[in-house]
């Protein structure tokens, strides 16, 4: 008997704020660009990408090009799927840095 399986999609498990939250900051703190555009892109298609296209007035697919592990997204597409997601990306002090 075979097992069948089925590629495994973040967006399906992305359906309440605080796991949005969760996901966005887990891709921030690993501080790969490409990992946080693909993140965002997760995220953006479980909240309906066409909706996020029309909210930000850009098109459908220049946002799933941009989102994807291989795109490269202006800081102003990104702050504006950010708006349109609901989310706000919030700067913390490193860890162990201290101000004098």
């Amino acid at each position: 008997m075979s097992v069948k399986t089925r590629p495994w999609d973040a967006a399906e498990h992305l359906g309440t704020d605080e796991a949005v939250a969760e996901y966005l900051s887990a891709a921030i703190e690993d501080g790969d660009p490409k990992l946080i555009a693909a993140a965002i892109g997760d995220i953006a298609r479980a909240r309906g990408m066409t909706r996020i296209a029309r909210e930000t007035g850009l098109s459908r697919e220049s946002l799933y090009r941009a989102l994807s592990e291989d795109g490269n997204p202006s800081f102003d597409t990104v702050m504006r799927v950010a708006k349109a997601l609901g989310v706000k990306l919030v700067a913390r002090p490193a860890g162990g840095a201290q101000a004098a």
